[in-house]
Order: structure tokens, then C-alpha cells, then sequence
């Protein structure tokens, strides 16, 4: 299965998940993000993307349309950004913490996904305007939408590093879907792994040194760490469900991730080192997927 057949399996399941982010404001009182994950969920009957709390699993519905809206990322102040469907194809767009204000930043006939934000404010997203997924770059406000990888290939799954110096992907490039790094400007394209199997959804550690990822390496998926060159690769769960999705918590010591251990996928936590697996949604065979720690 090419990486372009993944993302298209993987958008159908996540169809069928959708990710909640559980937090609201009160009155004109700042609020603190910390300890709160955004993630997406069919749980009302269609994708929304809903704000929990990671303490308490209290959560709040951020979108509320008739379209799919997944893939939420977190802004260095707090926004979210997301993609949606609700005006007639793939588009990434971006919200408050609270689900006001949401505006469309993309516009165009082919899919735009899977947003992440860098630290300086800018957002990375892949999109296949020009026949095949590619890995872009914009301003906040949508602006100097610029390809960063072009090649045949297709490149997916974005993610800054939150110094700021390099972006992680996934491409099938050479055969197989592997984990790549590059400059932000899209130079000094590397190979991080190598294996038969697929390696999906590169998660920074906060200071840089690691990356999180989902394989199929091992004949199921499962949750592995390596170091930020591919180095001293790690199984961090081990059993035959399906474990995906990993997100560090903004102090490194969590993990938080997809898993349908329990029959249908919910989010759960665990320590960096696997150990403490803890389940944070409860949902009656409804999925909830792609958890991302507030910063």
C-alpha cells in the first residue's frame, strides 16, 4: 500500500474518529491550556474536533457542523488549526481555543490537511494541488503558500520541531512508507528509517532529541521512539491492538495516543518509557483519534 492509498484508508478511519478539545474560557479570565488535548471524534454523529481535559477527561465540542473537521494542532498562543470539509473539499483552517472565530486559510479544488503549527506562528500542511501530496508551508493568515518537498512521491504527516529548525514527514519515496526530516525551507531531505513496514506520524520530543511514531514493523501498529536520527529505535506498546497517533506532552514526560485496545478507539496517556497506560475517553465503539497536547 502506497502512502497516498494510506492517508486516503487513513482519512476514511479517521472519518470514523474525530478528535476533542475540552477547554473554555471563562468570563475575561486568561486561561491556562496545560493539560488540556484536542482531538477529533464521531462521537455526535459526524467528525468534531472537541477539548479535553487530560486530569479529569472533562470535554467540550469545539465544531459543530454537518462536514468532517479533524486534524487539530495547537498554536504557540493557543489557536487551533484543522482541516475541514465543510465547504466541499479539504481545506485547512484555523480557530480560538474556544471554537469561535473560524476561518478558512486554504482555497483550492484538492485536498489540504493535516496542519501543524511551528513555534514562530507559521503552519506546515500537505496537500495534492499539483497531483501528488506534497508538504507546504504558510503564514498564519494563509499567505505565501510555498511547496517545500516537490517530488513524484507522496509526503504527509508534517510536524515542526519545537525549536523551529526542522519539520518531520512521512513519504513513500523509496518504496515504503518511511519518516523523513528536513530543513524548514525544505532542504537536507533525510531518511530516518528503514524498514519494510510502514512509519507514520513523527511526534517531536520537546527539546528535539526524539521522535514518536506509529509502525506497522512488528505485524500490528504499535507506539515507537527513536532518537532525532533515527537511531536507537524503541517499542514503547506491545500488544495486538491497534496503537497510533503518539503526541509528547509539553514537558516530555507523557505520550498520548489512539488506541482500540478496548474494542473501539479511544484516546489514552502513558509515560515516555510505555509503562502507565491510562484510558482518557469512554465512548461506546464511536472513535476518538489524533490527541495533541496544548502547548
Amino acid at each position: 500500500m502506497n502512502l497516498k492509498q494510506r492517508f486516503t484508508l487513513a482519512a476514511m478511519v479517521i472519518a470514523t474518529i474525530i478528535m476533542v478539545i475540552v477547554v473554555v474560557a471563562s468570563g475575561n479570565k486568561p486561561v491556562s491550556f496545560n493539560g488540556k488535548i484536542a482531538f477529533y471524534s464521531n462521537r455526535d454523529g459526524n467528525q468534531e474536533i472537541y477539548l479535553m481535559n487530560s486530569s479529569n477527561g472533562n470535554l467540550t465540542r469545539l465544531t459543530d457542523n454537518s462536514s468532517a473537521d479533524t486534524a487539530p494542532s495547537w498554536s504557540p498562543d493557543g489557536r487551533i488549526a484543522f482541516c475541514s470539509k465543510r465547504d466541499g473539499n479539504w481545506e485547512v483552517y484555523i480557530m480560538e481555543a474556544n471554537g469561535s472565530n473560524q476561518v478558512r486559510l486554504t482555497n483550492n479544488s484538492n485536498a489540504d490537511v493535516d496542519p501543524w503549527w511551528s513555534p514562530d506562528g507559521r503552519i506546515a500542511f500537505c496537500s495534492d494541488r499539483d497531483g501528488n501530496y506534497e508538504i507546504y508551508s504558510m503564514n498564519a493568515d494563509g499567505t505565501k503558500q510555498t511547496n517545500l518537498t516537490n517530488n513524484t512521491a507522496n509526503d504527509t504527516f508534517a510536524q515542526w520541531s519545537l525549536d523551529g529548525t526542522k519539520i518531520a514527514f512521512c513519504s513513500d519515496r523509496d518504496g515504503n512508507i518511511e519518516i523523513y526530516a528536513m530543513d524548514t525551507d525544505g532542504s537536507n531531505q533525510t531518511r530516518l528509517t528503514n524498514s519494510p513496514a510502514d512509519d507514520l506520524e513523527p511526534s517531536w520530543f520537546p527539546d528535539g532529541s526524539k521522535i514518536a511514531f506509529y509502525s506497522n514493523r512488528d505485524g500490528n501498529d504499535e507506539i515507537y521512539v527513536m532518537d532525532a536520527d533515527g537511531s536507537n529505535i524503541t517499542k514503547l506498546t506491545n500488544n495486538a491492538a491497534f496503537d497510533a497517533f503518539p503526541c509528547w506532552s509539553p514537558d516530555g514526560s507523557k505520550i498520548t495516543f489512539s488506541s482500540d485496545r478496548d474494542d473501539n478507539v479511544e484516546i489514552y496517556i502513558m509515560n515516555a518509557d510505555g509503562s502507565n497506560v491510562i484510558r482518557l475517553t469512554n465512548n461506546n465503539l464511536r472513535a476518538d483519534v489524533t490527541p495533541r497536547w496544548a502547548p
